[in-house]
């Protein structure tokens, strides 16, 4: 090989090197490969709106069912699941409010306490279309065990008269509480028109069940918030705007200034999460005008960056997410894609598990490279 044709390969190779290093350098979120997908309740109801946790040494898993249906009913009730790895399931309690639909639980360790929180409509009847369902009616209510076995409740929350409550999240043994609610609790016809006038507040509690109002995050458009603090007591909510882009939004004690970031799309069931140190996102987006799926998603640069979409369709989404090592996790959602034996659409829950590392097969084929161009070079 003459000089000039060694020249023009070590050059090729030189580039060829910064272009991968390049890539590598700009491939820092780890990559979510799905390891499996099981369907893992069915009961013949509507199942849906789904959380999961770890307490005391098991798994537990909880979500709405009702023989009726997706909307409101006070025939619904919420279940709770338990196991101890995550494979066998056997239901530990099941429980409903009189003349109320309850819906969207979600779990909360709390003072060596495990409580579900459920937010209820006020329903008197089978025929939602009979009745008027009104935001102000709305009301929290909680169960809660030290065990996972014995459970106590239903108990009202107070302070949340008026006012949807979802995810919950603590802070320096302190609940925060997202709650929904209509501005100045007004007073208007129907339910349907009412995201033109909707707040969402954060609730704050010291015993998990006495509530009072710590900050407003939104003040139009307010619905379902997941809020996750930082060491720095930054806290950063994702926030659905009803059908609108979802938002992620930040603040530092007490609260009361938010930068927010449009996100480019709808979400909702949001979950906000930290894995591998980084910010990972879930919940259902449009993949067509009629068509929806359940997605997860890094934050990068408070921009979404698709990690993986799960086997969902038709009614779907509302994760719950727990960690079984640091790159191995479980999640929960429902979905309604599939049909039983009879060609009947069911809507189920599903249990999968994902697991993420960076890709570090590109670093050492760049390094190995390097070793030999310079031994040889």
């Amino acid at each position: 090989m003459d000089k000039k044709t060694n020249l023009i390969l070590k050059q090729s190779l030189y580039i060829i090197l910064l272009l991968l290093q390049t890539l590598y350098a700009n491939d820092k979120l780890p990559h979510v490969k799905i390891l499996s997908v099981e369907r893992i309740f069915n009961n013949g109801e509507h199942n849906a709106f789904t959380d999961l946790c770890f307490f005391k040494g098991n798994y537990y898993l909880t979500f709405r069912s009702c023989p009726d249906g997706h909307m409101v009913f006070p025939s619904s009730s919420i279940i709770i699941l338990s196991s101890s790895d995550g494979k066998d399931w056997r239901q530990v309690h099941r429980f409903n409010v009189a003349n109320r639909d309850t819906r969207d639980p979600h779990f909360l360790v709390f003072k060596k306490k495990l409580f579900v929180y459920t937010g209820t409509w006020y329903c008197e009847s089978d025929h939602p279309d009979e009745e008027q369902r009104d935001l102000n009616q709305h009301l929290g209510y909680c169960v809660w065990s030290d065990d996972g076995l014995k459970w106590n409740g239903p108990e009202m929350l107070e302070g949340t008269y008026g006012q949807y409550v979802w995810r919950a999240a603590t802070y320096k043994n302190k609940v925060y509480l997202c709650a929904r609610r209509k501005h100045q609790f007004a007073v208007m016809p129907g339910y349907e028109d009412s995201h033109l006038i909707t707040e969402a507040a954060m609730l704050s509690s010291t015993d998990g069940i006495n509530f009072t109002k710590a900050a407003m995050f939104q003040t139009e458009d307010g619905d379902e918030t997941a809020f996750l603090f930082e060491k720095n007591s930054e806290l950063v909510a994702l926030t659905r705007r009803g059908t609108s882009n979802a938002e992620i939004c930040r603040s530092m004690p007490p609260y009361k200034e938010w930068k927010r970031k449009d996100l480019g799309q709808y979400l909702s069931g949001p979950l906000l999460v930290k894995w591998l140190d980084q910010y990972f996102i879930g919940g259902k987006e449009f993949i067509k005008e009629d068509s929806t799926q359940t997605a997860f998603y890094w934050l990068d640069n408070d921009s979404l960056v698709k990690a993986v979409e799960l086997p969902s369709g038709g009614d779907n989404s509302y994760p719950g997410f727990v960690r079984l090592s640091e790159n191995h996790v479980m999640v929960s959602y429902y979905s309604s894609h599939e049909k039983d034996e009879q060609g009947n659409t069911i809507t189920a829950i599903y249990l999968a598990h994902l697991y993420a590392e960076k890709d570090n097969y590109l670093k050492s084929w760049i390094d190995k490279i390097k070793k030999n161009f310079t031994q040889k070079h």
